[in-house]
């Protein structure tokens, strides 16, 4: 497939990123290939979801330790516990979308800002890309506002990509949804959790993580909120450098989730855990 036909591939191609790409499969084998894993390979992806959802929410302002995100049951107060709840929805929701995402991005994608929204408003902009005028809460992420019209069109050529199938690597694909998403910011709340959500998604279903236990919102998270938001603004500036870094930036995002889960997986051989 060419790269006129292919586009995503041809990002592949980009400088580091191969590097980047090759960096993250050794990984992500490793932890496949931990002993452990053979017989305890639901209560590894069970903590890695916990994980990346405490990773995702304290991405958007809701910085929780661990075991406070684990002992909590009641996140309807507004707030840190109302963003902590929603990763957590969130995080259980993405496991049950993959056949429809191969189908319709966009419905995945209105069904998880429905998920991360619910309890939070009640109103007709949840569930859809807003309108023209209609306002963004999403403090965390400071760059200039696309249009409605602009995400409207951007969405549909995302997904048109997706639909069309590539060639480029899982990371690749993964972080240009994640990249996407944020930049345009494309609902009314929510868009970081939605768009970490979607990034997940991508790593599961293109078969590089397909029982989840590699996440990469525990890696976004240990980064910082700064280098998170810096590889941001070299993806959204559409130079060649800028989105190498920010794809490189994500392939260390999962790199770190998987030496997460592959210290989950030693504390269960110790009987620690």
């Amino acid at each position: 497939m060419s790269t006129t036909a292919d586009p995503l591939a041809a990002l592949g191609s980009l400088p580091g990123v191969a590097d980047s790409v090759d960096s993250v499969r050794k990984a992500v084998d490793r932890v496949y290939g931990h002993r452990v894993m053979r017989r305890r390979s639901n209560e590894i992806a069970s903590e890695a979801a916990l994980r990346g959802a405490r990773g995702s929410a304290a991405l958007s302002g809701a910085d929780w330790e661990l075991e406070e995100v684990r002992r909590r049951s009641d996140f309807s107060v507004e707030g840190g516990p109302r963003t902590v709840g929603a990763a957590l929805r969130l995080t259980a929701e993405a496991g049950q979308l993959l056949s429809v995402w191969r189908q319709s991005p966009l419905r995945v994608l209105a069904r998880l800002h429905l998920v991360a929204a619910s309890g939070a408003r009640a109103d007709e902009t949840v569930g859809r890309p807003r309108l023209a005028g209609e306002p963004v809460d999403e403090p965390q992420i400071e760059l200039p506002l696309p249009s409605a019209g602009e995400v409207a069109g951007r969405l549909e050529g995302l997904a048109g990509l997706l639909l069309a199938g590539s060639e480029a690597p899982a990371l690749v694909t993964a972080a240009v949804v994640h990249g996407e998403l944020l930049a345009l910011r494309p609902f009314g709340s929510c868009n970081g959790l939605v768009a970490r959500a979607a990034e997940r998604i991508v790593l599961v279903g293109s078969g590089l993580d397909p029982k989840s236990i590699c996440p990469a919102e525990v890696g976004h998270a240990e980064l910082g909120r700064t280098a998170y938001a810096t590889a941001l603004e070299g993806y959204v500036s559409g130079t060649p450098e800028g989105v190498a870094a920010w794809i490189s930036h994500c392939g260390r995002a999962v790199e770190l989730g998987v030496r997460e889960s592959v210290a989950v997986c030693e504390a269960l051989q110790r009987g620690a855990a």
